[in-house]
């Protein structure tokens, strides 16, 4: 089969796919059956635009092979150099063009994959309705396909960021500084013997030119230095600012040595970077970010919360705290957006079945003061309370006669509030009378629910639409020993997202993948480039 022959049964199968969606939307615009990207029979300034801005794909994540692009450039070289092509070629590129650019549009907008295939039970967002057809035929209208872009994509600040990141790093791919690996680090005076070697201030390191070059290929050492390479080279007070840059960026602690951890992340290379940031626009498309006024935003791979407001279109952030969430081994924190309804003060904490069964029961009965000392409490289901520890007690909690609760006060597993927003996991955010966990860079500690640095401050995010609820009240209420509950006047959006690239401030943050979230990701994505699928997200209900 030859060349024009493959091509052309190539822009027939796209046509097909463009048939169906003129059925639905009508032609993208100008008069029915009117070519859209033809101009006296020949391929018009919007067609070459619209090819270019497929082979851009690649700056948004996305790949441009998605979109047949070179089959595309090529018909529409052909049909501008060679003899004008007849009725039905003109109608079959045009149509190829136009479920093209649907396609990607589509993609820009929703994503290529359906969330749920790479995160259990989780459900994607409820988003506003987005019509590819109509953007595109606005766009078409005034002759800008840019605009139609501009609709489609997520309209945050951070998207824009990501992609600027994105071009940065891909231009980093082919540097030098990743020729070839950092060697293995030197030995500590003060490592003991065997431990894996660490580079501090003041010492020598046959790597020191090689982590000059690199970081200041990232922009962590402002200026590149001479004279790293030299023998009497140390690891001086230039180097180690650096490295203390680099680790800020990295979450890491942020102390200027070079131990296993930092050169851990020393090691990614550029590409591996690029495929971070795709994988978080990729994300983006499915998030709803600006989804209220206010919003809670915890980022799990960061272990970070954020409450912002939105002013005018322009997002404001108010509050900026650690947090502390599930466990990457069996309890980890689900992806998921719901409402912030109530805060509840001095609470209780109902203590799940599952860690009662296989964590607290056991602990009891070997320890039975350790009941009293933590202030649990045995509950009926007619709401008795006991607060007497005996075996009978306990096999009625492993057989679910009786549940166990833990009384407010300084050892509440949930400290002094809990901020609830009703889900079907029993997720929600709360205190810690464990602050000094805060401390880790790494804070995956719990069963799943979130703990949270700042509590006091929150409760007053979260409250700030009702006067009477000032910080002295949230203060003796957190401190009252009393539980209380208070319902929201407006419910405040909480999301639980996952990103392991970010940029603040202009400076590019990468995080370590603790679920997995991204290796899943990853893999449907190319499992799908494998199988040659171009399937689309469902539109949310």
């Amino acid at each position: 089969m030859g060349q024009t022959t493959v091509l052309t049964a190539l822009l027939r199968w796209r046509a097909l796919a463009a048939a169906a969606m003129f059925a639905l939307c009508g032609a993208a615009a100008g008069a029915a059956g009117e070519p859209v990207w033809f101009e006296a029979g020949r391929p018009g300034p919007l067609a070459l635009q619209a090819v270019q801005r497929l082979a851009d794909a690649g700056s948004h994540g996305l790949d441009p092979r998605d979109y047949d692009v070179d089959a595309l450039r090529q018909a529409v070289t052909r049909a501008l150099q060679g003899p004008p092509p007849d009725a039905a070629a003109t109608e079959l590129l045009d149509q190829a063009l136009t479920a093209a650019m649907q396609r990607y549009l589509t993609h820009l907008h929703r994503g290529r994959v359906d969330p749920s295939e790479v995160h259990h039970h989780f459900a994607p967002p409820r988003r506003d309705e987005f019509d590819a057809a109509a953007a595109l035929r606005a766009a078409l209208a005034v002759r800008r396909l840019e605009l139609a872009e501009e609709v489609a994509v997520p309209p945050v600040p951070l998207y824009a960021s990501l992609r600027e990141s994105l071009a940065r790093h891909r231009a980093l791919q082919d540097h030098p500084a990743w020729r070839r690996p950092l060697p293995p680090l030197p030995s500590s005076p003060r490592s003991a013997p065997g431990r894996p070697g660490k580079l501090e201030s003041g010492q020598p390191w046959s790597g020191l030119g090689l982590l000059a070059q690199r970081l200041a290929a990232l922009g962590d050492l402002p200026a590149m230095a001479s004279g790293y390479d030299a023998m009497d080279a140390v690891h001086d007070a230039a180097l180690v600012s650096a490295v203390q840059s680099f680790q800020q960026r990295h979450g890491l602690t942020v102390d200027g040595n070079v131990g296993p951890v930092t050169l851990k992340q020393l090691q990614v290379t550029p590409a591996a970077r690029v495929r971070q940031i795709e994988l978080t626009l990729e994300r983006l498309r499915w998030t709803p970010l600006l989804h209220g006024p206010r919003m809670i935003v915890i980022n799990i791979p960061e272990f970070v919360l954020r409450a912002y407001e939105v002013e005018g279109g322009r997002v404001r952030v108010r509050q900026t705290m650690k947090v502390i969430v599930g466990k990457s081994f069996g309890a980890r924190t689900p992806l998921f957006d719901e409402d912030l309804r109530f805060v509840e003060f001095s609470p209780y904490w109902n203590v799940p079945p599952s860690i009662a069964r296989k964590e607290l029961v056991p602990r009891l009965r070997r320890d039975p003061g350790h009941f009293e000392r933590q202030g649990y409490e045995f509950v009926a289901p007619g709401g008795r309370v006991d607060a007497t520890v005996s075996g009978a007690a306990l096999d009625a909690v492993l057989a679910g006669g009786l549940r166990i609760r833990q009384r407010p006060g300084p050892m509440n597993a949930l400290g002094e509030v809990k901020f609830v927003f009703p889900n079907r996991d029993n997720i929600y955010l709360h205190h810690t009378p464990a602050p000094q966990l805060f401390e880790r860079e790494r804070r995956d500690f719990s069963h799943g629910c979130i703990r949270v640095e700042e509590p006091e401050a929150l409760a007053g995010f979260v409250l700030q639409g009702m006067p009477e609820w000032d910080a002295a009240r949230i203060r003796r209420a957190m401190a009252a020993g009393t539980s209380s509950t208070v319902r929201v006047n407006e419910p405040v959006r909480v999301l639980i997202a996952y990103g392991t690239a970010l940029v603040n401030e202009g400076r590019t943050h990468f995080f370590e993948d603790i679920y997995g979230h991204d290796r899943r990701l990853d893999d449907a994505l190319r499992r799908r480039a494998t199988t040659g699928l171009h399937t689309t997200p469902s539109s949310p209900p």
